[in-house]
């Protein structure tokens, strides 16, 4: 390890869980004595992979079509998640979002990891869609938040109007897929330890701890917690 420790994470723009669980490790970070050591690396992943919008979708709608429960119950979920977010000081927005396919956004954050600017824009893109009600499939809206994020302007549009990236996006999801991660945020500490799911921030500095201890690391990945915290997955949010 020397004196650095990566962390690869594994999000969705789509999922709340992982904005919750950026601001956790965030937090985690910031009582963590050796944080100016520790590198994140965002993987991308991607919650529906197939998934086509369109302008009549709202969020309770689709979340009781998908779990096959009416709208009460949709309704309360996303209450649930919003009250949730508040406490990592997050203000969510569940009745302005639009619905979208996340996979042009995956890669112009391809992009941003290139210029190490993956961070600013993997939360400005959060923002865009949880908060602000923006479509993060929109070229132009895109474009905006690139910009927004430090990217170059030419670059971006080179991106958006070619599929560059993709494989990336298709490698990262791969990848996950290969150490059995099955929703996300799911965060690999150093390529030893994983940590699924939204954890609360006493568990990711005691992560954090342990493995700066430890040192030496095996290639194996090993799940950490014992009980999973707050996700998103293929079948979706928990």
């Amino acid at each position: 390890m020397g004196n650095s420790l990566k962390i690869q994470i594994w999000s969705d723009i789509m999922c709340p869980y992982c904005y919750i669980g950026k601001r956790r490790i965030e937090g985690a970070l910031a009582l963590f004595e050796h944080k100016d050591a520790v590198e994140i690396e965002w993987k991308s992943f991607q919650l529906d992979a197939g998934f086509i919008a369109s302008p009549e979708d709202n969020m309770v709608e689709h979340l009781a079509e998908k779990y096959r429960k009416d709208s009460d119950w949709a309704q309360n979920m996303l209450d649930s998640m919003t009250e949730n977010a508040k406490n990592s000081g997050l203000d969510f927005h569940f009745e302005k979002s639009i619905l979208a396919n996340s996979l042009n956004a995956h890669r112009l954050l391809h992009l941003a990891k290139k210029h190490n600017l993956a961070d600013n824009l993997e939360e400005i893109l959060f923002k865009a869609y949880l908060t602000d009600g923006k479509n993060v499939n929109d070229l132009n809206t895109l474009k905006t938040l690139g910009l927004e994020a430090g990217l170059n302007a030419e670059a971006i549009e080179e991106v958006l109007n070619s599929d560059a990236y993709a494989n990336e996006v298709q490698q990262d999801i791969e990848e996950a897929r290969s150490i059995g991660v099955q929703g996300v945020p799911f965060f690999v500490f150093d390529n030893k330890y994983a940590v699924s799911g939204a954890q609360h921030v006493e568990t990711f500095v005691k992560t954090l701890e342990k493995v700066w201890e430890e040192g030496k690391f095996d290639s194996k990945v090993t799940l950490l917690n014992a009980t999973d915290g707050d996700s998103c997955g293929i079948d979706g949010c928990d």
